[in-house]
């Protein structure tokens, strides 16, 4: 089932599913009780494009400063828990918008009961979260092993809990490590259930890793057009992984107002010191929103043929470097005025396209 197919869910105000489209997630690093710490990192990522973020809701002073934290932010907001209905219920008497719990995992009946009519009183989706790593004994034996058939069936115990209850705001995850087991248990999802699908690699790594794995993984699966939602995990602070989702999104069309930086390999022809520049112009990027294409280029041989498509860029030379537009040079400039002159006639641009 593709993302177009899939039931719709409702996070907040914010639609999951039944549309092209794959709404991006992240979570924080801190614990929820540190209320101060919690809002700055919600609203850091949500400045970067962030349009969900999940909570660790560990005990009840977690749970409990749910609506603290959310008078003091704007997006929807997801308690991770685990094991404990009670926190479950206290999220939502907190008023989160979504909550991530397995069926199975919270003990009696009656406990499940009450957290799913809590959640029809406050029209609140569940995630039912799958991992390769922590898989039931009974599926592991089965099967012989993680592999896509064992969560599949692992979902489908928890999904009968809540479809039995009258429950259908669901939406599913199947993470892995490994890449090949990622897609095909996604794959096999897409196929069997009718929910929205959050995509992830768990434990991905570093911000190098992650962003492998993720694009070889995840990038597979959007172009099948298979994913709802998304979260790029990364070993470091949480922005981090905005940055990678965004990119990844923007090659499938699902993400618009990010930039597009064009960067040569540089060979033995280049002659200025380009590595620090293009460095510099993927930091002052980051906080432009608008789709444009830059292009720092290594030489002027070749540099304003090869980014022809680009909105602006810079090929560098001896002493001087050329700024230029869709392949046609506008000016030259000394090379240590090439940052300044670049960094202007972006803005110029961006500003032009808002008027």
């Amino acid at each position: 089932m593709k993302r177009t197919e899939t039931r719709p869910i409702y996070v907040g105000g914010l639609q999951i599913g039944g549309q092209n489209a794959c709404v991006i997630q992240s979570m924080t690093n801190v614990p929820a009780k540190d209320i101060e710490a919690s809002v700055k990192q919600i609203n850091e990522l949500e400045a970067g494009g962030c349009q969900i973020v999940r909570l660790a809701v560990l005990d009840k002073e977690d749970a409990l400063a749910i609506p603290y934290i959310k008078e003091k932010t704007n997006i929807p907001l997801v308690a991770d828990i685990h094991f404990n209905y009670q926190l479950a219920l206290l999220a939502l008497d907190g008023h989160v918008d979504k909550i991530r719990i397995n069926p199975s995992n919270i003990g009696a009946r009656e406990h499940t009961e009450a957290v799913v009519k809590k959640c029809l009183e406050h029209k609140v989706p569940i995630r039912i979260g799958i991992n390769s790593g922590s898989l039931e004994q009974q599926f592991l034996q089965k099967y012989g092993g993680p592999c896509a058939e064992a969560m599949i069936d692992s979902a489908d115990r928890h999904v009968k809990i809540l479809e039995g209850l009258g429950f259908h705001d669901i939406c599913l995850s199947f993470k892995s490590s490994n890449v090949a087991l990622t897609i095909a248990a996604y794959e096999a999802a897409a196929k069997h259930f009718p929910y929205p699908l959050h995509l992830g690699v768990t434990e991905a790594g570093g911000f190098a890793e992650s962003a492998v794995k993720s694009s070889a993984a995840l990038g597979t699966l959007l172009h099948e057009g298979i994913g709802d939602t998304i979260r790029v995990s990364v070993s470091g602070p949480p922005k981090d992984e905005l940055i990678i989702a965004k990119q990844l999104l923007k090659c499938f069309g699902l993400y618009d107002k990010v930039p597009d930086l064009v960067a040569c390999p540089t060979c033995g022809r280049i002659q200025y010191d380009m590595l620090p520049l293009v460095k510099k112009m993927e930091d002052f990027l980051a906080d432009i929103h608008e789709d444009i294409q830059v292009a720092v280029m290594g030489c002027p041989v070749n540099g304003m043929q090869e980014a022809s498509r680009a909105d602006i860029g810079v090929a560098g030379g001896y002493e001087m470097g050329m700024l230029f537009a869709k392949g046609k040079l506008l000016r030259t400039v000394p090379q240590n005025e090439l940052e300044d002159a670049l960094k202007a006639e972006i803005l110029k641009i961006v500003e032009e396209r808002r008027q």
